[in-house]
């Protein structure tokens, strides 16, 4: 029997026409199914009135509704969006059930329980990580999340891997900035064609890491303008339908903020820690602040905080501070967070990121001097003592004596 797909919405739109004589399947930009639930997204060129929008979206509709109940699948929700030519959303249709808190995220609030039966923290906080399962073959889930967009998260997680994969372990790399993915060019994947092997996809291997990115699943070009259920079911798609393996560490790379995606993996993931990661000035360490007391309501151990661009050091050797180093370790030291470390600015980081190939960031001779690979090594050997005391603190293990 057919299942609710992107393939199977395709396949409904493709045999239906639409008011302007051109089939529906012809003005898709953009489908998404997770488990009942499906969400689509349409353009048709120089339609703006509210009227015709609303007979195309019926018409949309009618035609995956129909073509589901003539093959037997089961549709509980559809969201029908029509954008301009930028994305820019100009009527909304909604059908169906609205999806509940399996298929959905919701926003946390405080003193309010994130479902029924949901546990609460010892402070008397929900904490979403009651209810959260885990990834068969993980042994650690890290997330990396900044409050601010543009303070080199991304960047930190793809050296933080690779640093890590460097010291033996298995490593992977979820890309689960879903809006802006950054890993197809910090890791040099556009050669790269992706795999699904059995209805799982297969990660790439590269640079010693396993990573998987929604990159490399859309047109790099297309703006990605998703919902709360969409980014969700694409969350889990890459969480849940990827083939990882056995794995020491598995890194995911979140969105800036508090939104949907930090509240979806928090909900489903049942996480060793997260990173958060700020630069050195006033406006970063606001919302870093918000990031850190998010994780903490959310019932997610924060290993530290990582200060990126912490100065610039110039081919010269000289170096300059030009955000003012050091803010974001007074900030974890004031919220009583551990400080991971510092990683600076350099000529060669910026080249390496954008040639994508992270080693070198670990070779004094391709990384512009020892002061970037030693930062990147320090900074994996301190998460890894943090991960070390959250795991005795949680009882997930416990200290080992040794006589000789």
């Amino acid at each position: 029997m057919p299942t609710l797909s992107r393939d199977f919405i395709k396949a409904a739109l493709a045999s239906a026409e639409g008011p302007d004589g051109v089939p529906l399947a012809r003005h898709l930009i953009w489908s998404a199914a997770c488990d009942t639930f499906a969400s689509v997204k349409l353009h048709i060129e120089g339609v703006t009135d509210k009227a015709k929008l609303d007979n195309f979206a019926r018409r949309v509709h009618g035609s995956i509704r129909a073509a589901a109940a003539e093959q037997g699948v089961i549709l509980t929700s559809l969201i029908v969006e029509l954008v301009d030519e930028p994305g820019t959303v100009l009527f909304t249709s909604t059908s169906g059930a609205k999806p509940t808190d399996d298929q959905s995220s919701r926003l946390v609030k405080e003193g309010e329980s994130n479902t029924p039966n949901t546990a609460s923290s010892t402070s008397g906080k929900p904490n979403a990580q009651a209810g959260a399962g885990s990834l068969p073959g993980v042994t650690n889930i890290i997330a990396v999340g900044a409050g601010k967009g543009g303070v080199g998260k991304s960047t930190v997680s793809v050296n933080l891997a690779v640093a890590l994969a460097r010291k033996g372990h298995a490593v992977g790399l979820m890309d689960g900035d879903i809006y802006g993915p950054s890993l197809p060019t910090l890791l040099g994947l556009a050669a790269h064609e992706m795999v699904v092997h059995e209805r799982l996809i297969e990660p790439f291997y590269v640079h010693g890491i396993k990573a998987v990115t929604i990159g490399k699943m859309v047109d790099p070009e297309k703006p990605l303008i998703w919902r709360g259920p969409m980014a969700h079911g694409a969350f889990k798609q890459l969480t849940e339908q990827t083939n990882w393996g056995e794995l020491d560490y598995l890194i995911i790379d979140l969105p800036p903020g508090t939104g949907d995606v930090p509240l979806t993996m928090a909900q489903s993931l049942q996480l060793a820690g997260a990173v958060i990661v700020c630069t050195p000035q006033r406006v970063a360490q606001d919302d870093a602040v918000r990031a850190a007391r998010m994780f903490q309501q959310l019932g997610v151990d924060i290993l530290g905080v990582v200060e990126n661009m912490s100065e610039f050091i110039g081919d010269d050797g000289k170096h300059y501070d030009i955000f003012g180093k050091g803010g974001a370790e007074t900030m974890a030291q004031r919220l009583g967070l551990p400080y991971l470390g510092d990683i600076p600015i350099t000529m060669a980081l910026r080249a390496n990121s954008d040639a994508g190939n992270p080693s070198a960031n670990f070779d004094p001779k391709t990384a512009g001097g020892e002061a970037l690979p030693r930062a990147l090594t320090k900074l994996a050997e301190n998460l890894e003592n943090q991960l070390s005391l959250a795991a005795m603190r949680s009882g997930r293990s416990k200290p080992k004596l040794t006589i000789s």
